[in-house]
């Protein structure tokens, strides 16, 4: 492939950049052939941006990969929290709670109740 001295990752076949609706018509395409739900392209850039937050990379990293000029657009508008996520977070609190021995299955008839001390 020829190259375009642009620094283009993905480019027609003519070594010149894409245009978006003939990117987004081919995504589509891509979506229905590979039968997973209609998601638009731009849509990866947010799953990008999420699952490197919740991989723990540093802010900054993400809003450089993603070209933003601002850390607030990167983490405020770009980024989500997974529902499993949450979850988890929240069963970690409940686990924490419990952790005075007032777990479901223990024999102090508490069954998982906080007492008080």
């Amino acid at each position: 492939m020829k190259g375009t001295g642009q620094g283009l990752v993905f480019t027609t076949k003519n070594g010149t950049p894409i245009e978006p609706r003939n990117l987004n018509r081919s995504f589509e395409a891509l979506c229905a052939r590979a039968a997973v739900r209609k998601v638009r392209f731009h849509d990866l850039r947010h799953t990008c941006a999420s699952l490197l937050h919740e991989q723990g990379a540093d802010p900054r990293m993400i809003m450089e990969v993603l070209g933003h000029s601002s850390i607030r657009v990167t983490m405020d508008i770009y980024t989500f929290v997974r529902l499993d996520s949450q979850r988890s977070a929240f069963d970690r609190v409940g686990d924490v709670l419990r952790g005075d021995g007032n777990g479901p299955n223990d024999d102090d008839g508490a069954n998982g109740a906080l007492s008080a001390v």
